[in-house]
């Protein structure tokens, strides 16, 4: 198994995250959501959740997709621009619309209702890639979630993780989204993460899809990849690269609602790899970026502030276990 190539020049590279977007409703008020009369429109989407991510790391953020040419659609374009996310390659579709949904928040898991049949970004497919401009590439980031929504983005996931990408990294996250791929062939998926250079899974969605949970059994499952990452909810995180396998505790938060917060890790431990950093420094980062997102019903929170962060990244294990995160300890 090759060796990964950190650290990359920001000033020389970029990172691309492919996937669509929605428009998201959140309540704007607290109580039972069958009792909220107004929502707040913000956006959604696991791979412009990273890309937001990523440009905050300092990354030139690239975010691939496509939108119809709506209102949400442009709504969507300038939040993730208010990010620093470059948008220049996503496509206006005039036929196809842009999809949305409504998260109906909760601390313990919440219900989200998806309105995104024949979506713009349904209609990718593997012409995308043409004229994209990877020479500059470092990474693509990828999840399961394209894969499902049609056979044209099947096919468009399966050629970017074809041998033709060179020597830029390709990640993976599985999201396993089960409505999704109702009446769909799931082995697909293994076949994809085995593709990938990094794969990102949760141990509940892997058992809920192949019966494993375990990261050494899932390394079994999924031996080509060059790097492993099982998030492992309130717990941790297991990293198994190189014969070896790390883990660390995820920090005590007081959760105000959890979706994003995978997306959020996700980019933490993808920009501390592409920095060369160490094993425990890269899942460190990504259990700090998910902080933010647990703290807010929005999909991306305000980060954790940059001094606390490197403390905690030096502290001891038991400084980084007891470490308890509220509302109002992010600064």
């Amino acid at each position: 198994m090759d060796e990964l190539k950190p650290p990359v020049d920001r000033g020389a590279a970029d990172v691309v995250c492919l996937g669509e977007s929605m428009a998201l409703f959140v309540p704007a008020e607290p109580g039972p959501t069958h009792e909220v009369t107004s929502w707040t429109r913000t956006v959604g989407g696991a791979e412009s959740n990273v890309a937001c991510h990523l440009a905050r790391f300092g990354w030139h953020s690239r975010w691939v997709s496509a939108l119809g040419r709506d209102a949400f659609g442009r709504a969507i374009l300038d939040r993730l621009t208010s990010f620093g996310v470059d948008v220049a390659d996503v496509a206006r579709d005039e036929h196809r619309p842009t999809g949305l949904y409504v998260k109906e928040a909760d601390a313990n898991g919440s219900t989200v209702r998806y309105f995104r049949r024949g979506s713009a970004a349904s209609g990718m497919g593997p012409e995308l890639l043409e004229g994209l401009g990877l020479d500059r590439t470092a990474l693509i980031h990828l999840s399961g979630i394209t894969a499902a929504l049609s056979e044209s983005c099947l096919a468009l996931v399966t050629a970017i993780l074809d041998p033709w990408r060179g020597d830029r990294l390709v990640s993976f996250d599985l999201n396993w989204r089960p409505a999704l791929w109702r009446n769909k062939d799931t082995a697909v998926l293994a076949e994809l993460a085995n593709k990938a250079d990094i794969v990102l899974v949760g141990s509940d969605e892997a058992e809920a899809l192949w019966g494993i949970g375990d990261p050494l059994a899932l390394r079994e499952l999924l031996p080509e990849p060059r790097t492993l990452v099982v998030k492992q909810a309130e717990h941790g995180a297991t990293m198994v690269e190189n014969g070896q396998s790390w883990f660390q505790p995820a920090l005590k938060v007081d959760v105000v609602e959890p979706v994003g917060a995978g997306d959020a890790f996700a980019a933490g431990f993808l920009s501390s790899t592409l920095d060369g950093e160490d094993p425990v420094t890269r899942l460190r980062r990504g259990h700090l970026c998910a902080v933010g997102s647990l703290l807010t019903r929005d999909d991306v929170g305000e980060p954790v502030a940059a001094e606390l962060v490197e403390r905690l990244l030096a502290a001891d294990d038991e400084t980084w276990a007891n470490t308890h995160f509220s509302a109002g300890t992010r600064a």
